[in-house]
């Protein structure tokens, strides 16, 4: 197996030779490099979450592309990006700057090749940014990132920071058991592909949620 621990040029050179750009599912006006029956993927020794769509990022991105004031004119981190489709969205729509972070080389990898074949610009952090006070950008949108109840603690602890430091945070995800559902205000709804679901199965709901600052006792 190829394992996880690999560099940022051994993933990047891994992904073009073994995933093949196209039209992202419900999302035409984005190309991804994708996964398919040759790929090989099982070499990794570890599940590529980048290499497939997942309806909370599918969510974010279609938000964007049909609501470009959401994004236009801001510094955007895409949160635990993966393929980096959130973050392409934004930079489609006119963001000032765009962020992908992703602790994973394959999905860091994976978000500046499908910046590339799209032809936009994007930095990419190969780090945990969420050990780390707020970073300086005016929206995070996190997709997908409440999937286990120790990461979704996690992630809501530092949200609270970014909120109470004015920045806005919106949420992708469709519905899972561990969203902190009292803390999130819905905001859409769209259609979209989430992982392993293929093209002859009815599309998912993707929802798009806006993380609401805590209250504090005053």
């Amino acid at each position: 197996m190829l394992g996880v621990n690999r560099t940022l040029p051994e993933a990047t050179a891994f992904i073009r030779e073994n995933l093949r750009p196209a039209p992202a599912p419900l999302l035409p006006e984005i190309t991804l490099f994708q996964a398919h029956s040759g790929s090989g993927l099982s070499r990794l020794g570890s599940i590529p979450y980048w290499a497939y769509l997942w309806a909370g990022g599918a969510a974010l991105a279609r938000h964007f592309l049909q609501n470009h004031e959401v994004a236009r004119g801001l510094r955007v981190l895409d949160l635990g990006a993966g393929s980096g489709v959130v973050g392409i969205a934004a930079a489609k729509v006119g963001a000032e700057c765009v962020i992908c972070a992703d602790t994973d080389p394959f999905g860091a990898a994976a978000s500046a090749l499908n910046a590339e074949v799209n032809s936009v610009g994007i930095k990419v952090l190969g780090e945990d940014v969420t050990c780390e006070p707020p970073p300086e950008v005016d929206l995070i949108a996190a997709g997908d990132v409440f999937y286990a109840a120790d990461v979704a603690a996690r992630m809501t602890r530092w949200f609270d920071h970014c909120t109470s430091a004015g920045i806005t945070v919106l949420v992708g995800d469709p519905g899972r058991k561990h969203l902190p559902r009292h803390r999130l205000r819905l905001l859409a709804e769209y259609p979209v592909r989430d992982f392993g679901e293929g093209a002859g199965k009815p599309a998912s709901t993707g929802k798009v949620f806006a993380f609401a600052p805590r209250i504090r006792a005053g």
